[in-house]
């Protein structure tokens, strides 16, 4: 046996023996294996590689190996695991959900002397799900340039020639080679011919992921932009210092002739119990929220705002939110501004709110709210006492010049640099705002990196060379993201309830929203819709069918859809398969309108708290995407107690006016009630088996309708098999 093997052997006696249940060492073989996906690796001949991954039970191998198991250019020379590597030590590796496995490291020979890798294999209990990251470290006398990281290599055991892609938050259907970008935080390869497939999930931040496929053969590569791509990621490691890669993760999965079984299953479980999202890591998620920009914009005040708040709390609101427009600057005090040209300093319009903003919250508090807070979490206009006092800590184009990375209107405004003393002094006066006013959750918005509204591409990042963390523009998309991230935590550790709304201009594109914002930030303001019924509504739920297999439903924030809207309670029905955030005029509303829309806030109240449904999202059987002239559903059951649960059902302009609804993920010898909301009234009783085998129908007449419906485990079993005129 070799030396390094004996040594290695040793290594897991002492540190593995009845620790780590998911790690074993055989022979040179490194072996990981949870009982549900197996993956094997070898560590020889001065590389590591994987040669075997395989789910139990089958032999289908979806990593044959020689893939180069991660990749990266050093000093613009690439590297793999093959390039020159020496085993230096093996130890248990964890992280703080549930995740056991290992920790490789590795010392580079020849040209990769003095650089260390510790890789990082976590899996986790019951599900085929095997997340990895890993660390380089600078042990040289110089300075290093990384770029082109790969994190995950894979050559697949299936030819891509009958295979197809499933890109776009894992929706849209791609054949051939595929080099994916920001809006593929989970890409799903699918073997037609093995009835089978793989997920492949990206835990890097907006614009800086990357998954390819087909590039050489039939691999597979999760990780971060290459510096050919249009925002290329880039880090500088110091001497003794390191840089860990965002993680990614595989899961792979059989006998379906599509990937959104697992999504909807492995994926979703992952997600929920071991991922560390934020959303299912807070007990402080928001029920129903109300958000005054529309119609009002920036145009509020004291009086205006409570009478708001008064009539949104006669409807069933439970989350009062207040949009732009409460700010000054030092410069325009007294003066009426756009309020896009008036952030940075965050001063309390005493104009606007003569006796600040605490009395308008205590009022909202009183009657039975939580507020919450709108602000740009990176901008200053030219007359904020923050941007004359520090004009060298905003983000610099490529003369030099502070630049807005926003908009292309006319605005004096500037983005400021999350890599200078701009992010303390942000974080400090947002922490101001939730300890001074009490706040429960923030909305933060505009960009930071890169632009939602324009595209090209040398308006993003910051040229600057002589800001504090990032050495140039490549390094600054690292560095923005990361220290944004870091602002989001520390506000976490000093509000340990708040609920931070992180929008999509501030991730740095359209409707974006990714894993590593939702390990941060528990929603994501996703866009506005405001198109009247049925267009609106049928945009939302197109949105959130597209987006929900691969992020949590209930951190799609999707405004801005109006309550004072007649037919707004047809769109509220929708709101519910996402995030129930409303817009509008409530004081517009008549009396009897207002209570009709409290029934069902309570009623969102009252099953939320008894099944948790926020938690859970999943496709019904036989409804797909939604479009014009068809059905659409969803359900949201509770699939780790079986208690229950929601679901919805919409026609969207069909001829037929009758569906059978079959609900799967409830107890088979279990009876369960089916009850309309939002007054409970009883439809029918059936087993889970039934439920998910027979189904039961759904009627409706009118060709734009929607019905939602609440599924409750009973007990004793009642006798009401008939279904009820619904």
């Amino acid at each position: 046996m070799k030396p390094a093997i004996i040594l290695l052997s040793l290594l897991f006696v002492h540190l593995f023996t009845s620790a780590q249940p998911f790690a074993s060492w055989k022979g040179n073989q490194l072996i990981l294996d949870n009982g549900v996906v197996r993956r094997e690796l070898v560590l020889e001949e001065n590389k590591i590689i994987t040669r075997s991954l395989k789910l139990k039970g089958d032999d289908l191998n979806f990593d044959t190996g020689e893939s180069g198991e991660f990749s990266f250019a050093l000093n613009d020379e690439n590297y793999d695991g093959s390039s020159g590597w020496q085993l230096a030590s093996m130890k248990p590796g964890k992280d703080d959900q549930h995740g056991d496995g290992v920790v490789v490291n590795l010392n580079g020979t020849g040209n990769l002397k003095g650089i260390g890798l510790a890789i990082t294999y976590l899996l986790y209990p019951d599900l085929p799900v095997i997340r990895k990251q890993i660390q380089i470290s600078n042990q040289t006398a110089k300075e290093i340039k990384l770029e082109s990281v790969d994190v995950e290599k894979l050559r697949l055991g299936f030819s891509y020639v009958e295979s197809v892609v499933y890109t776009n938050y894992g929706r849209q259907k791609h054949l051939g080679t595929y080099i994916g970008n920001w809006d593929d935080p989970l890409l799903a390869i699918h073997s037609y011919s093995n009835n089978a497939g793989i997920l492949l999930g990206n835990e890097a931040p907006g614009v800086l992921k990357r998954i390819d496929y087909a590039t050489l053969g039939d691999n597979a590569d999760i990780g971060l932009t290459h510096s050919n791509d249009l925002y290329p990621f880039r880090k500088y490691i110091r001497p003794g210092e390191s840089w860990t890669s965002p993680r990614v993760f595989l899961i792979p999965y059989i006998k379906s002739s599509n990937p959104w079984r697992a999504m909807n299953n492995e994926l979703s479980s992952f997600e929920r119990k071991y991922m560390g999202l934020r959303i299912f890591e807070t007990s402080n998620r928001p029920e129903f929220m109300y958000n005054n920009y529309r119609p009002f914009g920036s145009d509020i005040s004291d009086t205006l705002l409570i009478s708001l708040a008064k009539a949104a709390a006669s409807s069933g609101i439970r989350q009062f939110e207040v949009d732009c427009g409460w700010h000054t600057t030092a410069g325009n005090i007294g003066k009426k501004i756009e309020w896009i040209d008036n952030t940075g300093d965050w001063i309390i319009d005493k104009i606007k709110f003569p006796n600040g903003l605490k009395p308008v919250f205590d009022t909202i508090r009183r009657l039975g709210m939580e507020p919450g807070l709108w602000i740009s979490v990176g901008s200053a206009a030219s007359a904020s006492a923050v941007f004359k006092q520090h004009p060298e800590w905003a983000v610099q184009d490529e003369q030099g010049h502070p630049a807005d990375l926003h908009s292309t209107y006319e605005n004096d405004l500037h983005t400021m640099c999350f890599g200078t003393g701009w992010k303390n002094y942000i974080q400090a006066k947002i922490l101001e705002l939730v300890k001074d006013l009490g706040l429960r959750f923030i909305k933060v918005d505009l960009t930071v990196v890169t632009s939602a509204y324009f595209n090209e591409i040398n308006k993003s990042g910051c040229y600057a060379k002589n800001h504090p963390d990032h050495k140039d523009r490549e390094e600054s998309f690292w560095v923005i993201y990361n220290n944004l991230f870091n602002l989001f935590d520390a506000l976490h550790k000093q509000a340990p309830d708040l609920y931070i709304d992180c929008t999509f201009e501030t991730e740095g594109k359209l409707q974006l929203i990714d894993y590593a914002f939702l390990e941060h930030a528990e929603g994501n303001w996703l866009t506005n819709i405001g198109e009247p019924f049925p267009i609106g509504a049928y945009r939302v739920r197109d949105l959130t069918w597209w987006k929900s297999p691969a992020v949590p439903a209930s951190s799609l924030i999707i405004g801005n859809l109006t309550m004072d809207n007649p037919d707004f309670v047809n769109e509220l029905k929708t709101l519910i398969g996402s995030f129930p955030i409303v817009l509008g005029d409530p004081r517009e509303l008549s009396a009897k309108k207002r209570a009709e829309i409290k029934r069902w806030g309570d009623w969102i109240s009252a099953v939320k708290h008894k099944y948790q449904y926020d938690l859970y999202r999943q496709d019904l059987p036989g409804f797909a995407e939604p479009v014009e002239g068809g059905w659409d559903g969803w359900s949201r059951i509770n699939t780790d107690t079986k208690k229950g649960g929601i679901i919805g059902i919409f026609k969207q302009g069909s001829l037929d006016n009758t569906r059978i609804v079959s609900v799967p993920g409830l107890e088979y010898n279990r009876q369960y009630q089916i009850k309309l909301a939002p007054n409970q009234t009883p439809v029918i009783s059936m087993s889970g088996k039934d439920l998910a085998e027979k189904g039961f129908p759904v009627k409706m007449d009118q060709p734009y309708d929607g019905k939602l419906y609440e599924i409750e485990m009973i007990t004793p079993y009642s006798p009401l098999r008939k279904p009820a005129d619904h």
